[in-house]
């Protein structure tokens, strides 16, 4: 979507370059106009201040773009004149909301995505999540790698060997106490795939394409790492995206938001960057996930995803959340909450970890979220 809008500083020289406004796209000219200095600037800044107010009327675009069909059509027309323009293939169709646009990348390649999923018993909740994904998905081109982490019933290990009848399935055996960093490391080395998917036992799969539209994103050269959306099980929010800084660490945002619904400036509906995204469904090229050294074994249990997702950001790499990938995520159901004492002191021990580790981003606040909005909760509220 067209979030820079009318109030946008350019450089003649720039201008020039690229033609300044183009007729053809009347309704939705700054968007194209934008679109074009921006494959052509050397560097884009943005000023996080409020120095101008906007004012519109009720048959005006900006009071809403459904006044204004025809400008729709001129955005989705020059947001796919911009991927030709970049040699991207793609096609843009309209999205959820007016204004905001659904990219279709249409890569020609076809590579296995390995799905590592750990597991300790719970096998209902193991059955469920590989069959949602077998009998919904149109990608068909993936394995299964279940890293097996003590489990004790013999249903699970029962279960296991129905699993390992099938081609695209392996398990494999972790030993060792709960430490979800080392287990997913152990189960990558026996992936084959070029593009890993970390994903929880308590999952399943909503969106028959949801492997192409992770895919398609992490496929993109300067994609390290892809988020889906994940729904609690009365379709509300459960993960929309990370903001560094959300309660004094990290936090999703959007909580309990309902599916459907836009939030903030449309963001829990639109493809965007964040800085970090959750490991309980999360998408990575394995050539970066072997390049940072995997998950951080020190972070047993909390943050070890949102270092994960830093440590690919100092790459250079951008971490996409895509909410048209979408998965209901039965939280919890695998380990249960932080409620014993033992728990607590371990998570206290990783808050510090992470905190020293991360220090310099906890101060100069998260670069994919405004300072102007509140650490405090979720809702993107103005910071008071």
């Amino acid at each position: 979507m067209n979030y820079i809008c009318h109030l946008f500083v350019v450089q003649k020289a720039l201008a020039d370059q690229v033609g300044w406004l183009n007729k053809i796209y009347d309704g939705a000219q700054d968007y194209d106009f934008i679109l074009r200095c921006c494959e052509n600037a050397s560097a884009i800044g943005h000023i996080p201040k409020i120095l101008y107010h906007w004012r519109c009327h009720m048959g005006s675009t900006a009071a809403s773009l459904e006044n204004k069909t025809y400008a729709i059509e001129a955005g989705r027309q020059a947001l796919e004149a911009h991927y030709q323009r970049m040699g991207i293939p793609a096609t843009v169709e309209n999205g959820r909301f007016p204004g905001m646009y659904h990219s279709i990348y249409h890569w020609e390649e076809k590579p296995l995505i390995s799905i590592l999923i750990p597991n300790k018993d719970h096998v209902k909740d193991l059955q469920n999540c590989i069959s949602s994904i077998e009998q919904k998905s149109t990608y068909g081109n993936f394995e299964f790698v279940i890293v097996e982490n003590n489990s004790t019933n013999p249903s699970t290990f029962a279960y296991y060997q129905e699993l390992e009848k099938k081609e695209n399935v392996k398990v494999v055996y972790y030993e060792g106490g709960f430490n979800y960093s080392k287990i997913n490391n152990f189960g990558a080395q026996f992936a084959k795939g070029d593009y890993l998917l970390l994903l929880n036992n308590d999952t399943e799969m909503i969106a028959p394409d949801f492997l192409e539209e992770m895919l398609m994103y992490a496929q993109r050269k300067d994609v390290g790492i892809v988020g889906a959306k994940l729904l609690y099980e009365d379709n509300t929010l459960q993960h929309a995206g990370v903001v560094i800084g959300f309660g004094g660490v990290a936090g999703h945002t959007f909580l309990g938001l309902g599916k459907d619904e836009p939030g903030y400036q449309k963001r829990a509906q639109i493809v965007q960057d964040y800085s970090a995204v959750t490991a309980a469904c999360l998408m990575v090229k394995a050539e970066i996930f072997h390049q940072v050294g995997g998950l951080t074994e020190e972070f047993a249990v909390a943050f070890n995803d949102i270092d994960f997702c830093l440590k690919v950001g100092e790459l250079g790499k951008r971490v996409v959340y895509n909410p048209y990938a979408e998965m209901y995520h039965y939280e919890s159901k695998s380990r249960g909450y932080e409620d014993t004492p033992e728990k607590i002191k371990r998570f206290e021990e990783e808050i510090k970890k992470f905190r020293h580790r991360w220090a310099h981003i906890l101060a100069a606040g998260d670069p994919c979220y405004n300072p102007n909005l509140t650490l405090s909760n979720c809702d993107f509220s103005l910071r008071e």
